[in-house]
């Protein structure tokens, strides 16, 4: 088959889930004989390969609005046209955002395919406007592509049981670290072992401020790696530095084997993100037998299991779990354990590939 992916910031991944998703899925489809081209924005791919080719996929690079409310659809809108004389008979578009564009490479016959991911109008970054669109594209979502994937459970029961819409539900996928060395944590100042770890774009619905805070009441000197940044959220990082004791380290944004080395001397990671479905920092962390914390809702709770501990979101629930972990090793070894028992069952990657690869040959058969 021949695949085109649109509605990322591109690859190779170095910002979030969707380009991530984007890099591994696209990889694994051509090792299997498909042709795929990922579309990029400039500003979104940090090292741009020379040949225009990453892991044997084709790389499109299209410009784009750097604005916080254009630049997704301002790239998806011009990728979706580049892609109508192509001979791509799949579109896979990321993004209920994008929805709005799904219909019109149908119109030349290409089967289109939107990844929904979660509900993105919840985050609070957005105004009234944005909420709004963001709820459009959800409704636009359930009639103008092919088909729908849902990544967690949890969306995949919103959309039928709020617009009695069938979905593809396929989970994200999670690499196990392999070999890490030592070298990028220790230049971060961080001790092998000795520090938790939490991974987010640095925005309010992601907890930031609320990690930060409850680490300042747990004793003792355990570090604490923040990983992450964000583009258009200057003043919450500012205060999120602000909240920070001297044992919490900002690493910015980490890819690559430098992320994976900070998963694997981490001795758990903190997650409290409220919105989305499956995050992939989550089920990454557990992937590498990390013990994990995660805020209590539904889609933490449905990719944790019984592998994870729950808090409530108050400075003090956080701080009870995290000062439990840090002073108990055999809980910590044996939720990691099943942390990634979890991850080989649940958010393969080749198997996140076959539901794809069957998902596309069906529609274009």
């Amino acid at each position: 088959m021949k695949i085109a992916i649109l509605g990322t910031r591109g690859i190779p991944s170095g910002y979030g889930g969707f380009e991530t998703f984007a890099e591994e899925l696209s990889a694994r489809l051509v090792k299997r004989g498909h042709q795929v081209r990922v579309y990029c924005r400039p500003h979104g791919v940090a090292h741009r390969p020379p040949d225009g080719m990453h892991r044997g996929v084709k790389l499109v690079f299209l410009p784009t609005i750097r604005h916080k409310y254009f630049d997704t659809v301002a790239h998806t809108f011009l990728s979706v046209f580049h892609v109508l004389p192509g001979d791509e008979e799949i579109v896979l578009i990321c993004n209920a955002a994008n929805s709005i564009f799904s219909w019109i490479p149908r119109v030349v016959g290409k089967k289109v395919v939107v990844n929904v991911d979660g509900l993105e109008r919840k985050r609070r970054k957005w105004n009234a406007a944005g909420k709004a669109y963001y709820w459009m594209s959800e409704w636009l979502s359930t009639f103008l592509p092919t088909a729908i994937v849902t990544d967690a459970r949890t969306i995949q029961k919103y959309y039928l049981q709020r617009y009695k819409k069938n979905s593809n539900f396929i989970p994200y996928g999670a690499l196990e670290p392999d070999g890490a060395g030592r070298s990028v944590v220790e230049r971060l100042g961080l001790r092998p072992g000795k520090y938790a770890l939490y991974v987010s774009r640095l925005e309010p619905e992601n907890n930031a401020e609320l990690v930060v805070k409850a680490f300042a009441r747990v004793p003792g000197d355990v570090q604490l790696a923040v990983v992450g940044d964000a583009p258009y959220a200057e003043e919450y990082i500012s205060r999120v530095h602000a909240a920070a004791d001297s044992r919490v380290v900002f690493t910015g944004a980490v890819y690559g084997p430098g992320y994976r080395e900070l998963l694997a001397h981490a001795q758990f990671y903190v997650h409290a993100t409220e919105v989305g479905g499956t995050h992939p920092a989550l089920i990454e962390a557990m992937a590498a037998g990390r013990a994990v914390l995660y805020l209590d809702n539904a889609e933490n709770r449905e990719a944790a299991g019984d592998a994870g501990l729950p808090f409530s979101h108050s400075e003090e629930a956080l701080a009870a779990q995290m000062d439990r972990l840090i002073n108990d090793p055999e809980e910590r070894r044996r939720r990691g354990q099943l942390a990634q028992a979890r991850a080989r069952e649940f958010f393969d990657w080749e198997r996140v590939t076959d539901e794809y690869e069957e998902l596309f040959k069906r529609l274009s058969n």
